[in-house]
């Protein structure tokens, strides 16, 4: 008899639960003979702006577009510093040397791992233009604290909103909603995921959305008449836009079934070394079920050992990857993100899990030492 296979993540089951929808969303966009920049992306940038609670969104190329525009939109450039977690992925880092910035880590909270606003205040300098919040794994980043940090110094937040679509903080605004910019990549893997790359700004502010939407398409304030520096192409297809029309109205269900999976997993391992990262809170996307083992490699294997995937989000911090060496970034303050990154785990957390595999993820984590 063949095992059962728990993948960290699979396409499929959302493209066959809602495959004539999808399957007639490509057809359109196929015969229509328009490609780009077209009804699709702008009825999705509606659509996705109305969810999101803000007035704008401009369609881009893929998430590190986004975060690279939100930051030439409020002005970040060579010799402009940018605070912002020690543990994202890097993602946030890239958009800021590429801008020419200099990305300054802070460190996070020892429960939920997201940028700790005490840590901001100390890395904030008369350089800083922005704050970049990451909503880490899904979970909601509380802004009033950093708020409170920032007072009435000139310096944005932006929110990376990649790993939260459809999240929401203590008052019910969601994620996208909750700093001057927001940022969305929609790879696959994503929450709202489409068929390939695309991303997403979203603002309340129109002059910013306005700054975003010509940087996005080589600075044009008009059909060839470049007049902003530093733009750039990045475009979301209509094929991808029409894809994610489909699914939006989804996300939320599929939300709730990820917190239902969160939820089973906490109840399985009441008894273990498994401590839980992520939470089966309303307000979270649990984009990713992350959990700390002080025996992470020995966990790992017990879960290979039972055909379940497990992945390390992020094996390296930011400040330990070579690309940011030259910038001189210190890590002697990034004591909570140092300390987790050596027992971070991430389970498979994805609304096609069926139930026979979400028991045997059960069953595993229930009978660990």
């Amino acid at each position: 008899m063949n095992r059962l296979s728990v993948p960290l993540f699979d396409c499929r089951p959302q493209y066959e639960n809602l495959r004539v929808e999808h399957d007639s969303a490509v057809a359109r966009v196929l015969q229509s003979g328009w490609y780009l920049s077209g009804d699709e992306t702008r009825n999705f940038e509606s659509s996705f702006a109305d969810f999101c609670g803000v007035g704008h969104a401009v369609g881009v190329g893929n998430g590190t577009d986004a975060l690279e525009l939100a930051l030439r939109a409020v002005g970040c450039e060579a010799g402009d510093e940018v605070v912002m977690a020690a543990n994202a992925g890097m993602y946030a880092a890239a958009a800021a040397i590429q801008v020419g910035a200099t990305p300054v880590f802070a460190d996070v909270d020892a429960a939920s791992l997201l940028i700790s606003a005490d840590s901001v205040a100390r890395m904030l300098s008369d350089r800083t233009r922005a704050v970049v919040v990451t909503h880490l794994f899904g979970q909601v980043m509380d802004m009033t604290p950093l708020r409170r940090v920032i007072g009435s110094q000139p310096v944005h937040l932006i929110e990376d909103g990649a790993q939260a679509h459809g999240a929401q903080d203590s008052t019910g605004r969601r994620v996208g909603s909750l700093g001057h910019l927001a940022t969305f990549s929609f790879y696959p893997t994503k929450n709202l995921g489409a068929f390939g790359d695309a991303g997403a700004v979203v603002t309340d502010d129109s002059a910013l959305a306005q700054v975003v939407r010509e940087l996005a398409q080589y600075g044009w304030s008009k059909k060839y008449e470049a007049r902003r520096p530093r733009g750039r192409n990045s475009r979301m297809d209509e094929v991808q836009a029409a894809v994610l029309s489909v699914r939006l109205p989804c996300l939320d269900a599929w939300n709730r079934r990820r917190r239902e999976i969160v939820a089973r997993y906490t109840a399985a391992c009441s008894n273990t070394a498994v401590n839980f990262v992520s939470s089966a809170s309303h307000s979270n996307a649990c984009h990713l079920c992350v959990i700390r083992h002080p025996r992470r490699k020995t966990f790992r294997a017990t879960l290979c050992e039972a055909g379940i995937a497990s992945d390390v989000h992020y094996p390296l911090l930011d400040v330990q990857q070579p690309a940011v060496a030259e910038a001189g970034c210190r890590s002697d303050i990034l004591t909570e993100s140092l300390a987790a990154q050596g027992e971070i785990v991430s389970l498979p957390c994805f609304p096609g899990l069926n139930e026979n595999q979400v028991d045997h993820v059960c069953h595993i984590l229930g009978n660990l030492d």
